[in-house]
């Protein structure tokens, strides 16, 4: 102590700046500038179809390579089984519910007759919005599905929701790149040729290719952002794996008739490589690969026939864990805790609706006074410093217009997960099903018998949340 007290009088700048440095560990920033975010959200991609966890029929390289050096987590849930509320879930720190969208965004009449809204409300507490007024360059590259598809041409455009810049498919209003499909004899097709309504300019690439194209647009826009000195958040949201797919036929010799799944493995490791020249630009230079952090997962399970969520139960559409449970992988050089790093996370339970708190924490940003939140900060987890868990339950309802869905019939309508436990049942709390989830994630044994009084309140807890929601869902037959 004598020894210490006499280096503080001598040197109090050196002393704080050791102690500092301690306390924070390995995975603080070791730059005074803001951290860079990029946000990679893959479409209708299973649990189970990243080599690195499990897949043994298709290889992803790249993906694995950015697994290796972060870290994989195993019990990561999106918040819906379905595109566009889940999008929105991970975009605001808040439940979709709350804004209305709780399946894709169609049609305006099928829209209305599912009783949802038919674009996310621009006064949304996006994270792009926040992170922007803390001083990033925000840019969105890739599918948006929150608003402007099919004939929904008036939804506000891309850049109204917090983003400097945007690039988008089908679905979203703005700049576009659209699809050019080959088949195994060279002749050429357009998907989605009525979205040039959905605004300008448009590009069309093959769909093969076209992540790539998103790639450049995001890899432009790093630049742009560099040169300006400014931290960026970026998203990446590409749709290779959603059905239709288009791959390379003569690459892979495979037509168009091929089996479902060698058609989705074949476009699944195309994006893999496309996804190789994002990762070889943040790595190959220095001040990107020590000051980003890159998060990787998909938006929900996978189409059946198509991609795999390895032993879980169910597939998109499903309140089952093969429709909400996501593959998320975490990369950042110098922020990931040394112990951490190739490592997978097996015990910590947290949702989407968490990044956008921990995210604003990570980058020194702040939610916006009045806006609500539904997610926790959970930084410390992301990063591996902790294991620690949402303290609060996971609620989910089921698309309303998927109560019978890839040969389930008679689908529970509510779910949730607290702790060990997750429940599902009706919208009354009937029906109940009760699984051990962290033992038995195949959900193959129903508790409900076994232990009734959790099934009972937990039931309670689901049928509260959702009857708090200011939502109108519509069951067709």
């Amino acid at each position: 102590m004598q020894f210490e007290s006499s280096l503080m009088k001598k040197t109090p700048y050196l002393f704080t700046i050791i102690l500092l440095s301690f306390l924070w560990g390995c995975s603080t920033p070791k730059t005074d500038k803001k951290p860079n975010i990029i946000l990679i959200f893959i479409d209708d991609m299973g649990y189970g179809d990243l080599s690195s966890f499990g897949n043994r029929d298709a290889q992803t390289p790249n993906i694995d390579q950015l697994a290796s050096e972060g870290i994989r987590f195993d019990q990561f849930y999106v918040n819906s089984p379905i595109c566009s509320p889940s999008r929105v879930a991970i975009s605001t720190g808040t439940y979709p519910q709350r804004w209305n969208i709780t399946s894709y965004l169609a049609y305006r009449a099928v829209n209305a007759e599912r009783g949802i809204a038919n674009w996310l409300d621009p006064s949304a507490p996006m994270l792009a919005r926040e992170l922007k007024q803390a001083g990033y360059a925000t840019g969105h590259f890739g599918k948006w599905h929150m608003g402007g598809q099919r004939d929904v041409t008036e939804a506000p455009v891309i850049t109204e929701y917090g983003f400097d810049e945007s690039l988008t498919n089908f679905e979203g209003m703005g700049a576009k790149l659209l699809p050019l499909t080959m088949d195994e004899t060279g002749k050429v097709g357009k998907i989605w040729e009525k979205a040039e309504i959905l605004g300008e300019p448009v590009t069309w690439m093959q769909r093969s290719e076209i992540t790539t194209g998103f790639i450049d647009a995001a890899i432009g826009f790093m630049d742009k952002a560099q040169k300006e000195e400014k931290p960026f958040y970026v998203n990446v949201w590409p749709d290779d794996v959603h059905s239709p797919f288009w791959p390379s036929f003569k690459e892979y010799g495979l037509t168009k008739e091929a089996n479902k799944r060698d058609l989705y493995h074949a476009v699944l490791e195309e994006m893999d490589k496309q996804f190789g020249k994002l990762f070889d630009y943040i790595q190959s230079n220095e001040a990107l690969r020590d000051n980003t952090l890159i998060l990787f997962c998909s938006d929900n399970g996978p189409e059946l026939g198509a991609g795999s969520a390895g032993d879980l139960k169910g597939y998109k559409t499903h309140l089952y864990e093969g429709g909400i449970r996501s593959s998320l992988i975490v990369w950042g050089s110098t922020f990931i805790n040394e112990e951490a790093k190739g490592k997978r996370n097996g015990k910590s339970v947290f949702s989407a609706i968490d990044l956008k708190p921990s995210l604003l924490e990570f980058a020194g940003a702040k939610a916006s006074g009045n806006g609500v939140s539904d997610g926790e900060n959970l930084i410390g987890t992301i990063l591996g410093d902790s294991n620690t868990s949402r303290k609060s339950p996971i609620f989910y309802s089921r698309p309303p217009d998927r109560k019978n869905y890839y040969g389930f019939e008679n689908l529970p309508d509510l779910a949730v997960r607290e702790g060990e436990w997750k429940l599902l049942c009706d919208y009354d709390g009937g029906r109940k099903e009760l699984y051990a989830i962290v033992n038995d994630p195949q959900e193959n044994r129903n508790l409900v018998n076994v232990h009734p009084e959790i099934a009972n309140e937990l039931a309670q807890k689901v049928v509260s949340w959702y009857n708090s929601m200011p939502i109108m869902e519509i069951d067709k037959p």
